[in-house]
C-alpha cells in the first residue's frame, strides 16, 4: 500500500506518517518546503513540493497511490480572526481541497479512498444537545468553514473514490496542539476553567486519531462522515480539574468571558473557547472503531506522566 497525506508536517501528518513507515508503508508527503519537511518527516517518506493555494500539486505525487490523506488547514487558533485570518483558514482548506481533488480527476489510476479532515466546528454552538454524525450544520464561522470543506471533499465520490469525512475533536497530544497551549499554565498553578466551564468539549487520544485514519484506510466499509472524539465527553469544568489532578496542580483560577471576548474578539472567543459541543462517535464506533485511549484522565497520564 501507498499513502499520499497532504498536510504532512501538521500534529496529526507527522504522527501518522511516523507510524506508517515505521510499519513499511510507503508514503508520499505533499509539504511546502521540502528542506523543512525533511527535517520533520522520516527518512522513508518521499517529499513533493506543493503551495496548496497557488495550484494544482505534483501529478508524479498520486503515482501508485493507493490513499489520500488530507490534513491540510491553517490552524484555526493561531491568530485573532482578522478578514485576512478568515481568508487564509477558508482558502488553506477549501481551495487546497478543490485542487487536489481537481488534480485527481484527471489521473488514469486514481485511488482508492480519500480521508479528509473536517472539525466538530461543522455542528456550531450547540450547548447540551448530543451530536451525532447525523446532527445538522450550525451557524457561525467554523460551522460554515467546516460546510463547504467537506463539500470540496465530498466531490472525489464524482470520481468513483470512496470517501470519509473525520470531523476531529480537540487532537491530545504531548508534541502539539491544545496541551502545547494549555500546560505552561497550569504547570505554573494558574490554570482554570474557561467562562462557565459546563461548555462541553469533545477531545481525542493522538494515538486514536491516527489510529481512526488508518482505520478509515484500510477499512472499505468505512465511508461517509466519521466523529473522530472520544466517547467520554467531557465539560470544560471536567477537562480542567482532569488536568489538574494529573499535573497535581491548583486548577482554582478561571478566564472570564468577558476578558477573552475582549483578547480574541467576540466571534473567535464564543465559538472556539465559549461554545458547547457534546459530540459523540456514534458512526465511529458502528463502523467498526475501537478506542485505546476512550477516557480523559487515563489519556492525560499517558500523555503527561
Amino acid at each position: 500500500m501507498k499513502v499520499l497525506v497532504a498536510g504532512a508536517t501538521g500534529l496529526i501528518g507527522t504522527e501518522l506518517i511516523r507510524t506508517l513507515v515505521a510499519e513499511g508503508v510507503g508514503v508520499h508527503a505533499l509539504v511546502r518546503d521540502t528542506v523543512r519537511g525533511a527535517a520533520q518527516l522520516p527518512a522513508g517518506a518521499t517529499l513533493f513540493a506543493w503551495d496548496a493555494v497557488a495550484g494544482a500539486p505534483p501529478a508524479a505525487a498520486f503515482q501508485g497511490v493507493d490513499a489520500v490523506v488530507n490534513l491540510i488547514g491553517e490552524p484555526v487558533a493561531n491568530g485573532r480572526w482578522t478578514d485576512a485570518r478568515r481568508k487564509l483558514l477558508r482558502d488553506s482548506r477549501i481551495v487546497s481541497t478543490r485542487a487536489l481533488v481537481g488534480e485527481m480527476r484527471g489521473l488514469a489510476s486514481k485511488p482508492r479512498v480519500l480521508v479528509a479532515a473536517s472539525g466538530v466546528g461543522y455542528y456550531g454552538d450547540r450547548g447540551d444537545e448530543i451530536l451525532t454524525e447525523a446532527s445538522a450544520n450550525g451557524a457561525g464561522f467554523l460551522a460554515e468553514l467546516a460546510r463547504d470543506w467537506e463539500s470540496e471533499s465530498l466531490r472525489a465520490g464524482e470520481l468513483g473514490l470512496r470517501v470519509v469525512i473525520v470531523r476531529n475533536g480537540a487532537v491530545l497530544a504531548r508534541q502539539g496542539g491544545f496541551l502545547r497551549k494549555v500546560l505552561p499554565v497550569f504547570r505554573l498553578g494558574a490554570g482554570g476553567r474557561v467562562g462557565p466551564g459546563t461548555q462541553w468539549f469533545p477531545w481525542i487520544h493522538i494515538q486514536d486519531e491516527v489510529a481512526l485514519i488508518r482505520h478509515a484506510i484500510e477499512n472499505d466499509a468505512v465511508s461517509g462522515v466519521v466523529n473522530a472524539v472520544a466517547p467520554e465527553p467531557v465539560t470544560n469544568r471536567e477537562l480542567t480539574a482532569a488536568l489538574g489532578e494529573v499535573l497535581s496542580r491548583p486548577t482554582v483560577l478561571a478566564a472570564p468571558a468577558f476578558a477573552l471576548r475582549l483578547a480574541l474578539g467576540g466571534a473567535m472567543a464564543d465559538e472556539m473557547l465559549l461554545g458547547s459541543q457534546r459530540v459523540m462517535p456514534v458512526r465511529t464506533l458502528e463502523q467498526g472503531f475501537k478506542f485505546k485511549h476512550p477516557l480523559l484522565r487515563a489519556a492525560l497520564k499517558s500523555l503527561l506522566e
